[in-house]
């Protein structure tokens, strides 16, 4: 037999080990258990978003628990009807349950979006850096190397080709990272004497703004630059449970 534990058990320790209750976010992001099945895990899914081709693929690899950074209700009306109640229905049927985790996600200082991508990076004396609900989401560190040699280490880490604003300097040295849309950190990237800021992605005038800053800035996909925390967290839950899992992996191109 493999390996087995509680439903509420394993919830109950996510809401602890990620601090649900105690961060802030949009309320339409639920974090935590949003869709129950029958009481027990075997398998775990981590995926970005909960989408139909990932529930679909989720039931094809036998799991029956799915993590995600983007649960079911962000547009939502609450009708489970049409595409959403499709969702809902494929999850309640294959037994498999879903839990959601965003800004606490983000901010983890052990599996979090931020960090994780940041270790992996080579990231220096890391810090807190920026903030979404104010609180610290991001990330700041010493990494001393060329402009381009940095986003080819991105490339590599991210299996995407990442979007340079050759704003700033050709050496970089200090370099911020907020994962997901967050161009809103940019100027206080400048002002904090970052010479590099890493993102997902952001509006059109933020390209102007960096160069109106003198700042390199890297859009390094939305989507890729949050695959790499539910990836950490389900391997997390495999050291201390001996849960297997699996990453389904659905990108955007964002």
């Amino acid at each position: 037999m493999g390996c087995q534990i509680k439903l509420t058990e394993l919830a109950a320790y996510l809401d602890r080990y990620l601090k649900i209750s105690e961060i802030p976010d949009d309320p339409r992001a639920l974090n935590g258990l949003q869709v129950e099945n029958d009481g027990e895990v075997t398998r775990v899914v981590a995926a970005v978003d909960a989408c139909q081709p990932v529930l679909d693929e989720a039931a094809a690899l036998g799991a029956d628990f799915v993590i995600v950074h983007h649960g079911l209700f962000w547009r939502e009306s609450g009708r489970i009807t049409g595409p959403y109640g499709k969702r809902i229905r494929s999850l309640v049927n294959r037994g498999i349950a879903l839990y959601s985790a965003h800004i606490p996600l983000d901010c983890h200082p052990e599996v979090g979006n931020n960090f994780v991508l940041a270790r992996d990076l080579g990231f220096r004396n890391p810090e807190p850096f920026g903030k979404a609900y104010d609180i610290p989401i991001g990330v700041s560190g010493t990494l001393e190397t060329s402009r381009d040699d940095l986003v080819g280490r991105i490339a590599a880490r991210l299996r995407i080709q990442p979007k340079l604003v050759a704003a700033g300097p050709e050496r970089v040295k200090r370099v911020g990272l907020v994962t997901g849309a967050g161009t809103s950190e940019l100027e206080h990237a400048a002002e904090a004497g970052l010479d590099t800021f890493i993102t997902g992605e952001g509006p059109h005038h933020s390209y102007l703004q960096a160069e109106d800053l003198g700042i390199n800035l890297i859009y390094a996909g939305h989507y890729a630059t949050e695959t790499v925390g539910v990836q950490a967290l389900a391997a997390h839950l495999k050291d201390r449970h001996g849960l297997p899992w699996d990453f389904v992996d659905h990108p955007t191109g964002l």
